[in-house]
């Protein structure tokens, strides 16, 4: 056995998550002369009141940033004087790696070269702990009665096991080349208090505790193995004293349970019949049926399970009932195949779809849980009542989009307030947010004209300080408060070109460069889009050419093109109000962000528009056309005319409808009805 190390200066990747939060709550508890700093993104399944019990303590310290930033990561070792790494942060979750497999690339392997690299040029780090997965043995033989040992080979099987074996081939090769002192730890699944419920036990007793189905995928044989979360902080805290540099070190158990097990314990602790809670439904893709490990190595440092299955299980189901809202929104972790997207710092609603009365594969999804059917234990359990879960903070009241924005939210009993702050004000929007306490902030204010966009020409710091400055206020007030922003952006800096032409159906895509500066409008709109790729916390939806169903506003583009003597016809891509705006806010309780192409499917012709308004609303209405030439001769500043390529919106949203079928459906339809009553009275 090595000689016992003592560190001084430790950084924790990833502590505000779940096993790492542990790690350092008890090494913080255990060693106040350790200094402890913590580096986390706060990404969706982590939070800051994971580390309540240390972040009073003197010797500890937060900074909020992301392991792939080299420059930070460098800040961070030189000026705290780092020696100890203990890196837990990462991307964890099989299902999630299935549909945004690059992100588990960026994180687990990126992030973990940089950690390395940083390492290698300063010099200064005397242990390196790294952190992995049993998952990256792949698959044991379920007839296997030795577990994989810390020499077995690696075999994984799906995108997240992937990136953790091919982190840990960087960790081998640093140590190697470099002489780095690294050891690598892999461990079996882990549970536990304050664990965010896309993983298996603390899903099963969210669901429990409200009366809800336990989905299990597949036949439910699938065996894993268990340890209590405060077990895996002391094993960890064994290898950091004890652990010998190079070497690989097991942290297991060999006591396996099935799937169906698991879930039948957790029914019997809430008194559920598990034959009428437990449903299977499809199983997810490459699900390994077992994992096994061999643990004597760890066990040889001193090591031992202390915590027994029905003890720390009784101890993790007591904690969610006294907890229930400690992760706000968890409904998309609920679902039977989750697809995590939130964002960090977000108070997540208690909410799943209701599917105790309803097959799992598609069963849709409700906004609240019957809190009547709350299921205890035991009376001296009270839950305590709900916090509200979301609160929306929205910019543009006089606006159309903004004023639409409030009418939803009241027809779906989403708490908001209109921000009464300008936008280029910073202390006005920071009186905001602190008075309304929002989830969410809407950003549905900027300049576009007065009455249109020539107006920006002749006005221009006007409209440089809402569009631009403004916005740009506004999304870093947001991220500094960990708030999820929702910014509507305009398509209106695209124009068609030999790369993307006329009737081809070659779109613009979200990671396309604006190519239209012919109107100052959209130079500005394009610049904050730039500038925006920077913020993490937003979500950009270009809108283009808004249309709804309310024929009389002035500034529906139908209501703007019937009356217009002479318009030209172009194909471009339009965004429909009544369907588009309940989705943006969809994609905020979904926490999604980066940019959106934010338009139906497709393109539409202003005469396919007009001839569709002479069949279902005026069949005497004519109109003339002329050439965008001719056009040219009566606007200031010319118009931008392109396609979207709405993929990305419509993976995310399969139900949306095309343009031509939207306008049917949400506007031509709907009126038709309004105008024959009219005509007929």
């Amino acid at each position: 056995m090595a000689n016992k190390y003592t560190p001084k200066n430790i950084l924790i990747t990833g502590a505000a998550g779940f096993i790492a939060s542990h790690v350092c709550n008890r090494l913080i508890r255990n060693y106040p002369d350790y200094n402890i700093v913590v580096l986390d993104k706060l990404d969706y399944c982590s939070s800051l009141k994971n580390l309540d019990p240390s972040r009073s303590s003197p010797n500890f310290k937060f900074i909020k940033g992301d392991i792939a930033s080299a420059d930070l990561v460098h800040f961070i070792l030189q000026t705290e004087f780092i020696d100890t790494i203990m890196h837990f942060a990462a991307q964890t979750h099989v299902d999630n790696s299935f549909g945004n497999s690059f992100e588990f690339t960026k994180n687990n392997i990126y992030g973990t070269h940089v950690l390395l690299e940083a390492c290698k040029v300063t010099g200064q780090i005397k242990r390196f702990i790294h952190v992995s997965t049993d998952e990256v043995y792949g698959e044991t033989d379920e007839d296997a009665v030795v577990g994989n040992h810390e020499a077995s080979q690696l075999l994984p099987t799906n995108p997240y096991s992937a990136t953790k074996a091919g982190a840990e081939m960087l960790v081998m090769a640093y140590g190697r080349s470099y002489g780095l002192p690294v050891i690598t730890t892999r461990g079996n699944n882990v549970y536990g208090t304050n664990q965010f419920p896309e993983k298996l036990i603390p899903k099963f007793i969210l669901l429990a505790m409200n009366g809800k189905i336990l989905p299990i995928h597949g036949d439910g044989s699938n065996v894993r193995s268990y340890l209590y979360c405060e077990d895996v902080a002391e094993a960890f805290e064994v290898i950091l004293h004890r652990g010998e540099v190079g070497h690989v070190y097991n942290i297991g158990t060999k006591k396996e349970r099935r799937v169906f097990d698991v879930a039948r314990d957790i029914c019997r602790l809430f008194n559920l019949d598990p034959e009428s809670q437990i449903k299977f439904v499809e199983n997810r893709p490459f699900n390994d049926q077992r994992y096994f490990l061999d643990d004597q190595k760890l066990k040889s440092l001193g090591w031992y399970e202390r915590t027994t299955w029905e003890e720390g299980l009784k101890k993790t189901m007591e904690w969610y009932v006294s907890n229930p809202d400690w992760w706000g929104d968890v409904s998309g972790a609920l679902l039977p195949h989750p697809r995590m997207l939130m964002l960090p710092g977000i108070e997540r609603q208690f909410n799943a779809p209701d599917t105790s009365n309803s097959g799992l594969g598609s069963a849709p999804v409700t906004n609240k849980f019957n809190q009547s059917r709350m299921l205890v234990p035991s009376p001296k359990h009270n839950i305590p009542s709900q916090k509200p879960s979301l609160k929306f903070l929205i910019y543009g009241r006089t606006g159309w989009i903004g004023g639409l924005l409030g009418k939803l939210c009241e027809k779906q009993d989403i708490p908001f307030e209109y921000g009464k702050g300008r936008l280029e004000q910073r202390s006005q929007l920071l009186d905001d947010i602190q008075t309304v306490k929002p989830t969410h902030v809407f950003n549905a204010a900027g300049v576009t004209g007065r009455p249109n966009v020539d107006w920006c020409e002749t006005h221009k710091p006007e409209t440089i300080r809402t569009n631009v400055v403004g916005t740009l206020t506004l999304a870093d007030i947001c991220r500094e408060h960990d708030l999820h922003m929702i910014n509507y952006a305009t398509g209106c800096i695209f124009e068609y070109d030999g790369t993307h032409p006329l009737g081809t159906g070659v779109g613009f895509k979200e990671e396309d460069k604006p190519n239209f500066t012919g109107s100052f409008y959209s130079k500005t709109k394009a610049v904050v889009e730039e500038l925006l790729r920077e913020f993490d916390n937003v979500c950009t939806l270009r809108v283009r050419m808004p249309i709804s169903s309310d024929l009389s506003n002035p500034r529906n583009f139908i209501t703007k093109i019937t009356r217009y003597n002479k318009v030209v016809d172009i194909s471009n891509s339009m965004t429909i109000l009544d369907e588009l705006l309940p989705v943006s806010i969809e994609m905020a309780k979904r926490n999604l962000r980066g940019i959106w192409n934010f338009t139906n499917p497709g393109v539409v012709s202003h005469n396919e528009i007009l001839q569709m308004y002479k069949d279902y609303i005026d069949p005497n209405f004519n109109w003339v056309n002329f050439s965008l030439q001719e056009q040219a001769k009566v606007i200031v500043a010319p118009r931008s005319n392109n396609e979207l390529d709405a993929s990305k919106l419509k993976n995310e949203f399969p139900e949306l409808l095309s343009i031509k079928d939207s306008l049917i459906k949400y506007v031509f339809e709907p009126n038709r009805k309004t105008f024959a009553w009219e005509l007929s009275n």
